[in-house]
């Protein structure tokens, strides 16, 4: 049988839908609505806080030699002692036999309970233990020498040192008089404060007529000598003994009572009791939540591992504290465990002008200290190299594509890199959430290439209309800040996210793919026959006049390298030594390397197949955590040094890092600052509105649908957003940028969301087989200040930048918009498109509703992506904004093609449908009174523990 709350999950979604409603901002915060109820106080508090370290000792040797032996442990799972290898097993769910459960139920009512003892030692202990009125003076002067003998425990042979994981332990005689802490070892796990053991004590007494059950809670926890291998306070104490049985029950039923106590639930209950009854109650209550495998239908020798995210126990402890009226009146959440929807203080009107970015301001303020110090630690060292690089590669990219687009006037010059250090390092300092970084991005781009179209046509200044359509840009940005618009972003939902971010991340991909293909254009792949193969080394006649055709013979018969040709002194001679003799290289193939393209593609696949398994590897079973970790965190540094080491290696000319070397405008002949008119005509200034308001548009949906994604509460965000605070630093940059000629700078999704990827807490594995917990993220300013002062100092970086490949940076490129596309669950809803219903996983979504009405949605959403590519990609480009808007009404008008019950668990529910959700008859089925086999299923949303990557 499988215990309540620890089911097997699949690997696959183990810990991809964990409910937002549980990921609190911090583990020290303060207690949370799903939190058990304090063993002193009464009150809810952290689960954590009752962590107990129980340890069996099974009583062998009859007849001959007793001895207790250790055979089991437990914190939250359980290790066995596997005596033949000699080493503890890996941690693993334990599995329990009913009847074990209920003979113990058995014996605990027949037997000793005894409630708040006072003993102060083992000795005293083992007095109120055998005052049993079933024994006689003789059998209890038995028993308690027995109960006093040192049990033996497998220990490392280094003494002090950790052994839980340890692979040679050893068995600790019992004559062994070296110090206690000599002879215990504790697991690997750095016990919280208030931590207590719990100590089993089972086997067969020949000597004894009975069985004796005898359970003990210590008012207050003290140290038991040896009894337990950590020398942690003891609170509990069970003894079962009894004549021998066939089988093992005394030792079933001892592991029963190590699982009861390994349950929070029942811990807790345990701590608080007051009489047998209220034991016996909570033993009812775990009965009542076990699950029952049927005999035969699984291997009892299988042991279950511990799930990769442990399931919600929220039900659970509600269910203690207020009983099943109050949970049938609790309110209903959404399918994605957020609970009745409420904006937070960040998206309330004030209804003043400029009262949103006040409140921000005052928010932000508080945390502006801690937004320094929080960066002293070593993983920011990490995030710096990896976003710094990504930024770098970034502005190389989206340059090179801004100068082919306006055919100069702006590009990967000095621009690009003094541009984003300026907007960035200021955004970092003043922006409500200084995780984000500040980028050109794909809409952006679109918007700056038929802006200089229309310019070009119709013979406008480009730069100086730019200036005018950036000052209203900031204009109108001022106006959204001052009337709290940023509110509306509210209305975007799941729908609308995926659907910017799908577009965002092809565009991602496609243009990393595409600066590849370009490369192979540059440096084309060589083949015998081809035109670009040849290169013949002529030389001049003595009276000056080069090579004319002719039958002539080479003069020497030994020079290999000397060819009837038809021509006078031509030879295949290399360019370099052609050109040292004096001759000079003709063909299109005498400065071309035939093996740059092939090597470049093999390039750009190796730092891409090598970022994504590093990245992977942080969760696999190979090497320490600490080195899985180190690995997994400079994954892209890595990826980028075997790059730029094979490219040294092998010695070939691949196209390098472009560098910027001096300060001064890409365009020639224009000063720093953009002239206000140019040779444009005056009433051009107020005509600029009208792309402005598109732009503006356009600015406010790649900032905000940004903001939204980088600050879900499945993030655990701490110190909150600032969506009208970062409006208004985008507003003030739009009017830097725009009197500078820079390019425009909006946030950048896929390497804001790898920053935070890179800077997300974990806490450390404590318990032996639970995985680490997903605490957050380092919030801080400090790693994207950084980020931005060494890409305005890579003009001076230059002789070490040049030397890193171009299609290496290519590579890590298409690494981070793979990672954010496979991340977003519209790519999952597009998988299952592709599936047999056989094989697809067994979601909690496909449960509740039709996999034809899935399909449905999914197919809506791809045809909007396929009509926002299409509109992007011609010269109705101009309306894009537009449609990126229109994603909203596109969702709200799905309220007539599905149901509620079906949008709550495919999206989320409209702002203006919250109080109506509960009233329309969904709340039997989404609030606590759900099935209880569905009462510990994770729900289908993103991942937490890894960070939802979606895209720029």
């Amino acid at each position: 049988m499988k215990l309540s709350g620890q089911e097997e999950f699949e690997v696959s979604r183990a810990c991809e839908n964990v409910p937002t409603g549980e990921l609190d901002n911090d583990s020290g915060s303060g207690p949370r609505p799903d939190d058990p109820l304090d063993a002193a106080s009464g009150k809810l508090g952290d689960p954590k806080d009752l962590l107990l370290f129980i340890q069996l000792n099974e009583l062998l040797g009859w007849p001959q030699a007793l001895e207790w032996r250790e055979t089991g442990r437990w914190v939250l799972f359980e290790e066995k002692f596997e005596v033949g290898a000699g080493r503890w097993s890996a941690p693993h769910v334990p599995a329990v036999a009913l009847s074990s459960l209920q003979k113990l139920r058995s014996l605990l009512a027949k037997g000793l309970v005894l409630l708040d003892c006072p003993a102060q030692s083992l000795l005293e202990l083992v007095e109120q233990v055998t005052r049993v009125e079933s024994l006689s003076p003789e059998l209890r002067g038995q028993l308690k020498a027995l109960l006093l003998q040192r049990p033996q425990h497998p220990i490392q042979t280094t003494g002090a040192s950790p052994c839980w994981g340890s692979a040679q332990p050893r068995e600790a005689s019992r004559d062994e008089e070296a110090p206690l802490k000599e002879q215990v070892c504790g697991p690997s796990l750095e016990a919280p404060p208030g931590t207590e053991a719990g100590a089993v004590l089972a086997g067969e007494l020949g000597f004894l007529a009975h069985p004796l059950g005898v359970f003990v809670r210590l008012r207050d926890p003290v140290v038991l000598g040896p009894l337990t291998e950590v020398p942690l306070p003891s609170r509990f104490f069970c003894l079962l003994v009894g004549p021998p049985t066939l089988g093992r029950s005394y030792h079933e039923m001892g592991r029963a009572v190590a699982v009861l106590l390994s349950d929070p639930q029942f811990q807790g209950s345990a701590r608080r009791a007051s009489n047998l009854q209220d034991l016996l109650a909570a033993l009812d209550a775990f009965l009542e939540e076990v699950t029952v495998l049927p005999p035969g239908r699984w291997d009892p020798t299988v042991r279950i591992p511990p799930p990769k995210c442990l399931p919600s126990q929220h039900k659970r402890y509600l269910g203690e504290a207020t009983g099943p009226s109050a949970r049938r009146r609790a309110p209903a959440e959404d399918p994605h465990g957020r609970g009745p929807h409420a904006p937070g203080p960040e998206l309330r009107r004030t209804g003043r002008l400029f009262g949103g970015l006040v409140q921000d301001v005052r928010r932000k303020a508080s945390w502006y200290p801690s937004d320094f110090s929080d960066a002293l630690h070593p993983q920011c060292l990490s995030a710096v190299l990896y976003i710094y690089l990504a930024t770098v590669t970034n502005a190389i990219t989206f340059g090179g594509l801004l100068g082919e687009a306006t055919d100069g006037a702006q590009g990967p010059a000095l621009t690009g890199f003094l541009g984003t250090a300026v907007a960035g390092a200021a955004f970092c300092l003043m922006a409500g959430q200084p995780l984000t970084i500040l980028s050109s991005t794909g809409p952006v781009l679109v918007f700056e290439r038929l802006l200089f179209s229309f310019s070009r046509d119709h013979g406008l200044d480009y730069l100086p209309f730019r200036l005018w359509v950036g000052l209203w840009v900031a204009t109108f940005c001022l106006v959204l800040v001052a009337t709290e618009a940023s509110v509306l972003v509210r209305y975007f939902t799941r729908f609308t996210e995926e659907g910017f971010c799908a577009l965002i991340s092809l565009i991602f991909i496609y243009d990393a793919v595409g600066k590849m293909l370009t490369l192979t254009q540059a440096y084309p792949i060589q083949r015998p026959g081809s035109l670009a193969y040849g290169c013949l080394c002529q030389y001049p006649e003595p009276g000056g006049n080069e090579s004319q055709w002719t039958s002539t013979k080479p003069k020497v018969e030994d020079d290999i390298l000397s060819l009837d040709l038809g021509l006078v002194n031509a030879s295949l001679l290399p360019p370099p030594e052609c050109a040292r003799r004096g001759g000079h290289p003709r063909g299109p193939g005498c400065h071309t390397v035939p093996d740059v393209a092939v090597f470049s593609v093999l390039l750009f696949l190796t730092s891409f197949f090598f970022a994504m398994a590093l990245k992977h590897l942080k969760t696999s079973r190979f090497f320490p955590s600490v080195v899985r970790k180190m690995l997994g965190d400079f994954s892209s540094v890595l990826a980028i040094l075997l790059g730029c080491g094979l490219d040294a290696f092998l010695d070939l000319a691949t196209p390098k890092l472009l560098v910027p070397r001096e300060f001064k405008p890409t365009l020639p002949g224009r000063g720093w600052l953009v002239s206000p008119f140019g040779a444009n005509p005056w009433w051009l200034s107020v005509a600029a509105a009208l792309p402005a308001l598109l732009l503006s548009i356009l600015i406010f949906m790649d900032q905000q649908i940004t903001g939204v994604i980088l600050n879900r509460a499945e993030y655990r965000l701490r110190k909150g957003a600032g969506f009208h605070l970062d409006l208004f630093c985008v507003a003030a940059l739009m009017l830097l940028t725009s009197a500078l000629g820079l390019p425009w700078y909006v946030s950048a999704t896929v390497i804001s969301l790898a920053h935070m990827d890179s800077l997300q807490r974990e806490s450390r594995a404590g318990v032996p087989g639970e995985p680490p917990s997903f605490l957050g993220i380092r919030e801080q300013r400090l790693t994207g200040l950084v980020v931005f002062i060494l890409t305005g100092l890579s003009i001076f970086l230059a002789p070490v930048l040049k030397f890193i490949p171009m299609p290496v940076l290519y590579g890590i490129f298409l690494s981070m918009g793979v990672a954010a596309i496979s991340s977003i669950q519209f790519t999952k809803r597009v998988q299952l498109l592709l599936m047999p219903a056989k094989h697809q996983p067994d979601l909690l979504l496909l449960r509740h509703v039709p996999l034809s009405r899935v399909h449905l949605f999914t197919a809506i959403q791809l045809a909007c992506l396929g009509l926002l590519w299409i509109i992007k990609s011609t010269p109705a480009a101009i309306i894009f904004p537009l449609m990126l808007l229109g994603l909203v009404g596109v969702r709200k008008a799905l309220e007539w093609v599905f149901s509620p019950q079906e949008l709550l668990w495919l999206d989320e529910p409209m702002p203006e449908k919250e109080r109506s959700i509960p009233e329309t008859g969904l709340e039997p089925e989404y609030s606590f009174n759900r099935s209880d086999s569905e009462d510990s299923e994770l729900r289908y949303q993103p991942k937490a523990p890894e960070i939802n990557i979606s895209v720029n």
